[in-house]
């Protein structure tokens, strides 16, 4: 039986960042769905996002390791996971904070479903973020474009 790998994530502007955590979520099994935060997740996250979820959803499924993409529900994240992906494995990206590994965990065993939940490392780059891109595209602009 093929083991089924969940990641999730906003993937904004996507990046080297991006590619690393959905190549690195792939090796936990046969099948990788990624779960698109929607857009007024990333609104009370981080603020208004640049694509909205469709768009981001798009892009990402046309990511080599990506088998399917779904978006978010507003409300309790983990019924989608519960209710429609029933995943093996869950990837979580290094700077994904609403869980600890154990908590998320014991979360989705309280629902019934044992899952094992992974932590990927952090990729050391400079331009591994979509804040970052944004930053330095507006820094550059700057200089370059607003007089003084």
């Amino acid at each position: 039986m093929p083991m089924k790998v969940v990641a999730t994530g906003v993937f904004d502007i996507i990046h080297s960042g991006h590619a690393h955590f959905l190549n690195a979520a792939k090796e936990y099994g046969d099948e990788l769905v990624v779960i698109i935060a929607n857009d007024d997740t990333v609104r009370k996250m981080k603020g208004e996002p640049i694509l909205s979820d469709d768009m981001r959803a798009e892009v990402v499924s046309h990511i080599k390791p990506v088998d399917g993409v779904v978006i978010g529900r507003t409300g309790d994240m983990l019924d989608i996971i519960v209710d429609e992906i029933k995943p093996d494995v869950i990837a979580l990206g290094y700077d994904q904070r609403l869980f600890t590994r154990l908590e998320l965990e014991e979360k989705l065993l309280e629902r019934g479903i044992k899952v094992k939940v992974v932590r990927l490392p952090e990729m050391e780059q400079d331009l591994a973020g979509s804040r970052k891109i944004i930053s330095k595209i507006l820094k550059i602009y700057r200089n370059k474009y607003v007089p003084e």
